[in-house]
């Protein structure tokens, strides 16, 4: 059953398909590969994210499964967004590569891009409709039918949705647990995976063992540094909103933040007054929030605002919430918290932050503050993630065309950013052509 957030009760059936259905939807998708690839995908594309874009009970859908308004009208639009940048891009990405000599005199190098036949997504909760189609977009793009498996926590955006989608279009959205998505896997020619490390680590074995690729875009605990001759006004606002912004619900939300002694008490009194003044957010689940709460009290942290996990009008809510006194014997300080928490902790020099920063099964992404971007960007350098916001906080929510790859424990696989994004979706198949009278084997 799917629960309702707002009476808190379940209130429908999760109607995944049976098995056998799932296969066989799986096969008619493989079935239009070869077509799809000749189609006008940019034509079917467009009209899809068009429709994205202005359909009302797509945006309830999205709303009644997460609580926010603000943020599911953004998703949309951050689709429709995807959509006219791959259209724009994928034909010069993926165009054939020209002849080229080779070492050998006479041999000339072509190439062309063979798409992947079905490309399987199986996508979170936080962000359902922008997540169940950031990776989906660009495969259709490069002319891969695609299987969509969304969250079972938020599937009620899946029927309007699949509404929307042009009948030339070769994408099938359906809901399901983890059950499906197991299945998925071996459905498939290539998975996309978005979602906790644990449930990662099994996809990635599922896709092993079918040998297939799989690439994964796991947690994160991102690290913001504030250097002393930052601007604490600019740094604190930007913290405070890459820290809570969807409730601190989102994979690049900054969650733990180390700031210069000498600044310290002003920071801090910045930020505390900042968050004293914004409102709560509403939980899609409290997940291990109560329980990372309660072992930093426990270990002597001190709330400096929110803390405590509110129930009314049916929903969990969470004030933004501001921690001192917290190091990194606390969960909060080493393990994904997924909400809008920001525990503040204080270094004595550069090389102690780059330290603090890095001692992180996770290395997803990072902000670093300063007063110079020179200043900023040396310490950027030096960090364990895969992109380093300078004097901003959690820019890859904004800016995609940065080609980023993931450090330790938060992902595997190539770039979901950038222009090389794409290029996950299909094959090269590489052409040697011998231009010369003989062949290389003649003697």
């Amino acid at each position: 059953m799917v629960v309702n957030p707002l009476p808190g009760e379940p209130d429908r059936p999760l109607s995944p398909p049976s098995a056998e259905e799932l296969a066989a939807t799986a096969h008619t998708l493989r079935s239009r590969s070869a077509a799809w690839r000749a189609a006008d995908r940019g034509r079917a594309l467009t009209a899809f994210g068009a429709a994205v874009a202005r359909d009302e009970d797509l945006l309830e859908a999205l709303v009644a499964d997460t609580g926010r308004r603000a943020e599911s009208e953004l998703e949309r639009r951050a689709v429709a967004a995807t959509v006219d940048r791959w259209v724009r891009q994928a034909p010069a990405l993926l165009a054939d590569r020209p002849d080229e000599p080779s070492a050998l005199p006479g041999i000339v190098v072509g190439g062309e891009a063979v798409p992947y036949e079905l490309v399987g997504v199986i996508s979170p909760w936080n962000f359902p409709l922008l997540l169940g189609l950031i990776d989906a977009v660009p495969a259709l793009a490069a002319g891969c039918p695609v299987l969509v498996k969304p969250s079972e926590l938020t599937p009620r955006f899946v029927e309007p949705l699949m509404r929307l989608v042009p009948a030339e279009l070769p994408l099938r959205v359906v809901e399901g647990d983890a059950e499906t998505g197991r299945s998925l896997v071996g459905l498939v020619d290539a998975v996309v995976f978005t979602g906790s490390v644990a449930t990662g680590r099994q996809v990635a074995e599922a896709a092993a063992r079918a040998f297939i690729p799989a690439f994964l875009e796991l947690g994160g605990k991102d690290p913001a540094i504030v250097l002393a001759g930052a601007d604490l006004d600019r740094a604190s606002s930007a913290i405070l909103r890459g820290g809570t912004a969807n409730a601190g619900q989102a994979c690049q939300s900054i969650e733990r933040v180390y700031v210069a002694r000498e600044v310290f008490d002003d920071f801090l009194r910045l930020l505390v007054a900042k968050a004293a003044k914004a409102p709560a957010g509403p939980l899609v689940t409290t997940g291990v929030i109560p329980e990372h709460l309660a072992d930093a009290v426990a270990r002597g942290a001190v709330v400096r605002t929110g803390g405590e996990i509110e129930r009314r009008e049916g929903w969990h809510w969470l004030r933004p919430t501001v921690l001192t006194g917290v190091d990194h014997t606390m969960r909060v300080m080493t393990e994904e918290t997924f909400g809008p928490i920001l525990p503040v902790m204080p270094f004595d020099g550069v090389d102690e932050a780059v330290e603090l920063a890095n001692d992180s099964d996770y290395g997803l992404s990072a902000a670093v503050f300063a007063a110079t971007e020179q200043e900023a960007r040396a310490v950027a350098s030096r960090l364990r993630a895969g992109a380093v916001s300078v004097n901003d906080a959690a820019l890859t929510a904004f800016v995609h065309e940065g080609e980023k790859d993931s450090f330790n424990l938060s992902g595997l696989g190539g770039s979901r950013m950038g222009p090389a994004s794409i290029g996950r979706f299909v094959r090269r198949r590489a052409h040697l052509v011998n231009r010369s009278p003989r062949s290389v084997w003649s003697v």
